[in-house]
């Protein structure tokens, strides 16, 4: 079987194409500080909290990549939570 260069890319991120941006900026993955406060980072994701990495900037990605791997010493386990409607 073969498969395209952007299938396997999608594979490889495990980041689901949403059907329409709205779908993916309805959601969002939060990753609240077990230290401080007030202080969380925030991805857009889907209703799944799937994060589409290849959509986020360079320095969200670094972000995103970081809280993932410090969760339970700096950050508490992330929580899919409905953005607030603008």
């Amino acid at each position: 079987m073969v498969t395209s260069l952007e299938n396997s890319m999608d594979l490889q991120l495990n980041t689901p194409k949403p059907r329409d941006a709205r779908e993916a900026s309805q959601f969002e993955l939060r990753f609240q500080s077990l230290f401080h406060t007030g202080k969380a980072l925030a991805f857009p994701c889907n209703a799944h909290g799937d994060v589409q990495l290849d959509a986020l900037s360079a320095k969200a990605l670094e972000n995103y990549l970081f809280a993932r791997a410090v969760v339970g010493r700096e950050y508490a386990a992330p929580l899919v939570q409905a953005c607030d409607p603008a």
